[in-house]
C-alpha cells in the first residue's frame, strides 16, 4: 500500500456514496451473543495467534510518530529532560524502537495484551532494561500501577489499540491510563475512524454492534467517531486538545484501487488540577 495523495485533517466524517450507505444500512444482523462472549473470552488467544502467524513482520516500523506527534519533543521544558513514555498496546515494538533510537533521553514502559508480542519486544536487539520495561497487561483489568509508578508518565501513546477493545470496556482502559499519567501529561491517540475502507469491506455476519466488527482471525475492530471518542475521554477525566479525522487515499496495487482511509488522530491531556464534577 502506498499513499496516492497527501492527507487532510478535518472535523467532519467522510461522506459516503449511496452504494456505501446502502451496504452499511443493510447489515442489521449481529453476531450471536454466544459467539460474542466466546470472542471476548478468547481475545487474548486470538491476538497471540496473530503474532504467532505474523511474528514481527506484519507492521512496519512507525517512523512517523515524532513527525505527527510533536509533543514527544515539545512537552520537554529543556532539551536534556528525560521523558517517560508508556506505549499502551506496544505490539512487537514498531513504535518504541524507532523512538529509542532517535531520542536518548526517553524511558519507555511498553505493555501488550499478547504475551508473545511482549516476548518479541524483549528479544529485539535494541531492548535494554535501563531504557525500556516491557510487560504483559490486559488494560481492561490489570492494574498498570503494578509495573508503572502512579503519576510518573509524561506521554501515553495509544496507537491502533483501543479499537481492539470491546466498547463497554474502553473506559476501564482510560481510567487505568489516567492513574499512571502525570497531571499535565498527554495521551496521543491514533486509530480507525468512522467509514474507513476497512469498515466498509466487512462481509455480512461480521457485525458485533454499532461500528464494531470481527475479522476472520477473531480479532475485533471498532471504528471511532470524533464525538464518541471525545465523550469517552472527557468522562474519564481528560480534556481534549485536538481531535481530527485524517483522510487519505492509499493505493492497493494488487487490486489497482485507490481506497479511502480514515483515521482519528487526537490528543487529550490530564488536567493539572482535578476538575470538579
Amino acid at each position: 500500500m502506498s499513499s496516492c495523495d497527501g492527507h487532510t485533517k478535518t472535523l467532519a466524517a467522510r461522506v459516503l456514496t449511496q452504494e456505501e450507505l446502502d451496504r452499511l444500512g443493510g447489515e442489521r444482523t449481529l453476531v450471536s451473543d454466544f459467539k460474542q462472549m466466546k470472542l471476548e473470552k478468547e481475545a487474548q488467544k486470538n491476538w497471540d495467534l496473530f503474532y504467532k502467524r505474523n511474528t514481527t513482520n506484519f507492521f512496519k516500523d512507525r517512523h512517523w510518530t515524532t513527525r505527527e506527534f510533536e509533543e514527544l519533543k515539545a512537552c520537554r521544558e529543556f532539551e536534556s529532560q528525560k521523558l517517560v513514555i508508556l506505549e499502551a498496546g506496544c505490539g512487537v515494538g514498531n513504535c518504541i524502537f524507532p523512538l529509542l533510537e532517535e531520542d536518548l533521553n526517553i524511558f519507555v514502559y511498553a505493555c501488550d495484551f499478547s504475551p508473545r508480542a511482549v516476548e518479541f519486544v524483549k528479544q529485539n536487539s535494541l531492548y535494554c532494561p535501563e531504557r525500556c520495561c516491557a510487560f504483559q497487561c490486559d488494560l481492561t483489568k490489570d492494574d498498570l500501577m503494578k509495573n508503572v509508578p502512579e503519576g510518573s508518565v509524561d506521554v501515553v501513546t495509544l496507537v491502533f489499540v483501543l479499537s481492539a477493545v470491546h466498547p463497554d470496556k474502553m473506559k476501564l482502559v482510560l481510567e487505568n491510563l489516567n492513574k499512571v499519567l502525570k497531571p499535565g501529561g498527554i495521551v496521543l491517540f491514533r486509530d480507525y475512524g468512522l467509514y474507513d475502507h476497512a469498515m466498509l469491506r466487512f462481509k455480512s455476519g461480521s457485525k458485533l454492534g454499532e461500528n464494531f466488527y470481527v475479522r476472520q482471525d477473531g480479532t475485533r475492530s471498532y471504528f471511532f467517531s470524533r464525538e464518541f471518542l471525545a465523550e469517552l475521554f472527557e468522562e474519564t477525566g481528560f480534556q481534549s486538545v485536538a481531535n481530527d479525522y485524517v483522510l487519505r487515499e492509499t493505493v492497493n496495487k494488487k487490486e489497482g484501487l485507490c481506497v479511502p482511509r480514515v483515521f482519528l488522530q487526537s490528543k487529550f491531556t490530564k488536567p493539572d488540577q482535578p476538575q470538579s464534577s
